[in-house]
């Protein structure tokens, strides 16, 4: 029987059938795909290898998760192996003078930032949560709201060694095993298993931010804005109303990051410690934002939730145009201090994110916004962000924008949100968009070729084929868009 490994030296036998206690239910973040799996936790490189084996000889699939932090089905594998990676967490390298870091792949962004950020660093490219791992992040390749201006998570990997099912370690790089290393950065784990990984950090000279906040009165002025700022801006990102029409289409409340220069924080050494950037965990010192759900939740539907994209859009511009400064994780990660899920209900959410060209993105924004509307399915959130291109081969980026949009699903509108999410795909087909397999969850085979295209998905295949020629790496995804 396969032991749970509750220490690095515990070792596990591979002589007999997945054992029932191991059988786990497993969901995606956003709550609306759930599933059971076989969950292993191994904590060392040599328990790696003996799950693969184990894998191998029972005619097993394996998917990776770290912190589960995937909306749809990228970290689930149902009725087979799913490995948890977050006992793999050891810091393995630091390098204070040149901002190099080197870590195992359950290392958590959160955990990243509280190391190196009294030394003057911080993350590159930060999600809207410091929950993800780092090896998450390399599978998924994600991107922050400074998209345009230092591309995705992968952009500033260095190096990994990539263990494939074979138990062989690839040490990958862009010049070393460089398809390997263009193709498992964003492959969601189709490839191997990271085993380490070594990160490019961003100097900083003060634990603040200089944050301004404004509005724009529709879709036009607030995409406008981004192309104004982006140039003199470290962080641009803004939040629409997808419930206003007309002229009003797509009002915003934007905000507006930038770094502060040498010189410019007057007790740099106070606002890089740890206690100045950590979050309050209760409001006005005495209500826990852990709570705050249960005075949303009330208003989690589409006539509540117009009353509060109104206020929201009201408040903000009580303050349009005020200058402030803010910690930096209180500007990334605040979201990380409430749960966002519990409002939503038992059916969960699921998000949809299509990023759009510059030149096709207005167009097709507002034919995605008005569809919502008139199917009276619309988003309770709308995140607005400005990217780049990257190399990397299962890439999202492009030159344009994306719009992340969170959708309340319950058991009288999943079958018509599926419908929704199908026609806002051919929306953003024809525009030449492209879509985040990290939000995913009703993507089809014929759109996934259509924005990847035929022959990236052969080169991938081909590749994958060479590296795991039993196919023993699958996920729920990679079943759903590419077997």
């Amino acid at each position: 029987m396969i032991k749970q490994e509750i220490q690095n030296e515990t070792e596990i036998t591979t002589t007999q059938p997945l054992p029932a206690d191991r059988l786990e239910a497993m969901a995606g973040w956003g709550g609306s795909n759930s599933g059971m799996a076989y969950l292993y936790r191994p904590s060392t490189v040599a328990q790696l290898r003996q799950i693969f084996d184990f894998a191998a000889q029972n005619g097993r699939t394996i998917g990776f998760r770290g912190g589960g932090n995937s909306y749809g089905d990228a970290a689930m594998n149902d009725e087979s192996i799913v490995l948890d990676l977050t006992r793999m967490n050891r810091i393995l390298a630091w390098d204070p003078e040149n901002g190099r870091l080197t870590v195992e792949p359950g290392v958590t962004l959160q955990r990243v930032w509280e190391y190196v950020v009294e030394d003057g660093w911080w993350v590159p490219v930060a999600t809207g949560t410091a929950k993800i791992t780092v090896g998450g992040g390399a599978a998924m390749n994600v991107h922050g709201k400074n998209a345009w201006k230092m591309g995705t998570f992968g952009e500033h990997i260095y190096e990994f060694d990539l263990m494939l099912p074979s138990g062989e370690i690839k040490t990958c790089n862009r010049n070393q095993n460089s398809d390997l290393f263009f193709a498992a950065i964003g492959g969601f784990g189709m490839l191997g298993c990271f085993t380490s990984l070594t990160l490019h950090l961003k100097r900083i000279y003060s634990g603040l931010l200089q944050v301004e906040a404004l509005t724009k009165p529709n879709l036009s002025s607030t995409m406008q804005w981004f192309e104004d700022y982006m140039h003199n801006s470290d962080y641009l990102v803004g939040w629409l109303d997808a419930f206003s029409k007309g002229k009003k289409l797509g009002r915003s409340e934007l905000h507006r990051g930038i770094y502060l220069k040498p010189g410019e924080d007057p007790n740099p050494q106070q606002t890089l410690r740890l206690e100045t950037q950590r979050i309050d965990p209760d409001i006005m010192g005495f209500f826990p934002r852990s709570a705050l759900w249960r005075f949303q939740r009330p208003f989690w539907n589409n006539f509540g939730m117009r009353f509060v994209n109104i206020g929201k859009f009201s408040m903000a511009r009580l303050r349009d145009g005020a200058i402030g400064r803010e910690p930096h994780a209180h500007f990334h990660f605040l979201l990380d201090s409430l749960d966002w899920r519990k409002p939503f209900g038992p059916g969960g959410l699921i998000q949809y994110q299509p990023f759009i060209p510059k030149e096709t993105a207005e167009e097709a924004f507002t034919q995605i916004l008005q569809l919502g509307q008139q199917r009276s399915l619309p988003n309770f959130l709308t995140v607005m962000k400005r990217h780049r291109p990257d190399p990397f081969w299962l890439t999202h980026a492009l030159d344009g924008f994306s719009l992340a949009m969170d959708f309340r699903i319950t058991r009288r509108n999943r079958e018509r949100m599926v419908q929704l999410a199908q026609e806002m795909d051919e929306i953003v087909l024809r525009a030449n968009g492209r879509f985040y397999l990290a939000k995913d969850s009703t993507l089809r085979p014929q759109v996934a070729r259509a924005y990847l295209g035929e022959e990236t998905i052969k080169k991938f295949l081909a590749l994958k084929q060479q590296v795991d020629p039993e196919n023993l790496l699958q996920t729920n995804l990679w079943r759903r868009l590419f077997s």
